[in-house]
């Protein structure tokens, strides 16, 4: 079964390849010591296998595996001595079949159901190295917020976790005190905590209270320092709105405001690891290849699995040349990782050390520039689509039975058939049961 593990974790790497194929990148350098005749596994003996395994063996591995990386020698991942983290979620499409969809559940809106089914995605990762420590996969129906609240079990103290204004509540907050950490969130324009009193630096210590919902026993105001700030760029927002932050750093002179608000805008690293597994690592218009939840679940930590090795790999070469893990290429660095897996293969054990530095090396010839300021309106340029909109009546259609030559019938120019030859009935179709 360990070879069905790293097939899961390499249909992440080669995520355009078919499972057959997948398995010979894993072993085409060890191809040359087989016999001949060796015979590789069939597509349907590894989806049987994959099964086999389920989820749970993943899903252990990932939460061994995935800790954080970034060490004093990284650059860019700690402030004020604490640990740059991030949450958010998104919601990702999952192969169209009956048991995905039974399970994940499907998006719907005035326009009727969504295409695919849906499955809700939450990310607790390091912002300085990407680097994914926690995740979960839930039914697109489940709310990110408790998601989110389920990644705070990997906080621990000498963190400052942020995450978006929509995730905020009095429970969030008081969980990551509890663990220890520190938190650096955005407040809603429309709570207006209780003022305790006004520091020095313009900024305020506020009271914030539990929900309705939320009062019970032990559970107290918490005491924050709110941020207020301005843009004053106006393709940034409008100059004129107020922007609000909480955090746990109370005193100015250790946390200045300005270097907060700068900080947590560095929560948009999470929405950049997002994209790399999704663009560049799963390729953005494929949805989840597993035809059913359990095989979408163990995808998922594969995926999750085969990103952190190449976050990893990017992280030891950064640290190598002492510069941000941002300037690593990640398109760069999969692709290096990739045509090395064969190398390793075809190497004696005792030069992979050397070989390991070439890798880095490698990864790091060409850095990316230092991160711009990039500014562009929140507009996509086709929103619609000119076909008509799939529906349940278009589901299931197979090929046409009979040969194409069958449905042709030759018409004259009044549009009656032509005399040399019989009117043919309309060609046959036929639905999968």
């Amino acid at each position: 079964m360990r070879v069905i593990v790293f097939l899961v974790i390499a249909m992440n790497i080669w995520t355009h390849c078919a499972i057959p194929m997948v398995f010979r990148h894993m072993v085409r350098g060890l191809r040359w010591i087989w016999p001949t005749e060796e015979r590789l596994p069939l597509s349907n003996a590894l989806t049987y296998r994959r099964y086999q395994l389920g989820v749970k063996p993943l899903a252990w591995l990932f939460h061994q595996q995935c800790q954080p990386l970034a060490t004093a020698t990284t650059v860019g991942a700690f402030l004020f001595g604490l640990r740059l983290m991030a949450i958010d979620g998104t919601v990702e499409n999952v192969a169209d079949t009956p048991e995905n969809a039974a399970y994940f559940g499907r998006p719907g809106s005035r326009r009727g159901p969504g295409a695919f089914p849906q499955a809700q995605l939450v990310y607790l990762i390091e912002c300085g190295t990407h680097a994914i420590i926690d995740a979960g996969i839930w039914p697109c129906t489940t709310h990110e917020r408790i998601g989110s609240r389920r990644m705070l079990r990997s906080v621990e103290p000498g963190m400052l976790v942020m995450w978006d204004r929509g995730l905020h509540s009095y429970r969030m907050l008081a969980d990551a005190i509890a663990r220890g950490a520190h938190v650096l969130t955005r407040l809603s324009t429309a709570t207006n905590p209780v003022v305790v009193e006004t520091l020095v630096d313009g900024s305020q210590l506020v009271a914030i209270a539990p929900h309705n919902a939320e009062r019970g026993v032990g559970n107290q105001p918490v005491v924050l320092r709110r941020i207020a700030y301005q843009l004053s760029i106006p393709a940034l927002g409008d100059p004129t709105a107020i922007h609000y932050l909480l955090t746990t750093l109370l005193d100015p002179s250790d946390a200045p405001a300005r270097a907060l608000v700068c900080a947590y805008h560095e929560r948009w690293e999470v929405e950049i690891a997002i994209d790399e597994l999704d663009t560049h690592q799963r390729v953005t218009y494929r949805p989840f290849r597993s035809q059913k939840p359990v095989g979408v679940i163990q995808e998922f930590y594969g995926s999750l699995l085969a990103h952190y090795s190449i976050r990893a790999v990017m992280h030891d070469a950064a640290v190598a040349v002492t510069v941000d893990p941002d300037r690593i290429s990640f398109v760069v660095a999969a692709e290096e990782i990739r045509a090395a897996v064969r190398e390793f293969q075809q190497t004696d054990p005792g030069d992979h050390p050397a070989l390991y530095q070439r890798l880095l090396a490698e990864c790091t010839r060409t850095l990316l520039p230092r991160r711009r300021l990039r500014i562009y309106p929140r507009v996509i340029k086709q929103k619609m689509s000119r076909f008509f909109r799939k529906r349940p009546e278009d589901q299931g259609w197979c090929d046409p039975t009979g040969q194409f030559a069958t449905a042709v019938c030759v018409v004259g120019a009044g549009g009656a058939a032509w005399p040399s030859q019989a009117a043919l009935p309309p060609i046959q179709w036929t639905q999968m049961p």
